[in-house]
């Protein structure tokens, strides 16, 4: 789950140098479209017996994937991919904290708003336009983390995930369509592209539908609470992003009330079981 999170912010803050020429939503496009070809050539899956459950986790996963994806390049081409990340995450956040309600669910509830606020304070690097695209990509990742598990759980190895971003790539066809003379016109914004569809879709996405297998959703969704400060760190390190003392501390309020959201369903759903 680490790994994967930090090799997809990684290959995102590549990305961002591209956009100028290409734009975020091809540039989106061919990611999947190159990644969904080295792994159908990797796995090279058979078809031939799946189960209609199995067809119906794939299609979802690569729905949720598309959708998710278009909106987070659209959002960190407008604003810092930290905060990004840390609107984005409040997707899977809300369904975990309504998902059963209590008055602790409610403090966290307020501590992560309270977080998105210091990040979206006036006079910081964050707008309208970008932060929407952000809670659009949240909720794309709100279904991909049950997607993932569905496909985790119902098929094996890596066919998948392979079929998923067939799917996804297939959505977005029409934008990489209208783009590919850009790619013809410069081979190294191809290789870049194909650089970032490996690490992302193949190693980052690989991962984390690995992890999702091996770890109980409780553990996993404290990892992915995590994620906004992996963002806030690589945007730091490798695209020299400005981090204030209001960046830090909602990001901080973000992944705290994550974490705890998560940790207090786990323990009530224990108490529960016994």
């Amino acid at each position: 789950m680490l790994l994967g999170a930090g090799v997809i912010q990684w290959s995102a803050a590549i990305m961002i140098g591209a956009f100028s020429a290409l734009g975020p939503g091809p540039a989106s496009a061919w990611r999947f479209l190159i990644g969904a070809t080295v792994l159908l050539l990797l796995t090279r899956p058979k078809l031939g017996h799946w189960t209609l459950r199995q067809w119906r986790g794939v299609l979802a996963l690569g729905a949720t994937t598309a959708f998710m994806n278009v909106c987070f390049y659209q959002a960190i081409s407008r604003i810092p991919l930290g905060g990004a990340v840390a609107i984005e995450y409040l997707g899977p956040f809300c369904v975990a904290a309504f998902g059963r309600r209590s008055r602790r669910h409610g403090v966290f509830v307020v501590l992560a708003l309270a977080g998105v606020v210091a990040l979206t304070r006036p006079g910081g690097d964050l707008h309208v336009t970008g932060a929407l695209f952000a809670a659009g990509s949240g909720l794309g990742w709100a279904g991909y983390v049950f997607a993932s598990q569905r496909v985790g759980g119902s098929t094996s190895g890596f066919q998948g995930l392979a079929i998923s971003m067939s799917v996804a790539a297939v959505i977005t066809l029409p934008l990489a369509l209208e783009s590919a003379h850009h790619l013809v016109a410069d081979p190294n914004l191809l290789a870049r592209l194909a650089i970032v569809a490996v690490m992302a879709v193949v190693f980052g996405f690989g991962a984390e539908l690995q992890g999702l297998r091996r770890l109980s959703p409780s553990v996993a969704g404290v990892i992915m609470a995590g994620d906004p400060a992996v963002a806030l760190l690589v945007g730091w390190l490798l695209l020299h992003q400005g981090v204030t003392a209001w960046d830090l501390v909602g990001v901080g309020a973000v992944t705290v009330a994550g974490a705890g959201v998560t940790f207090d369903t786990s323990v009530g759903e224990s108490q529960l079981a016994q």
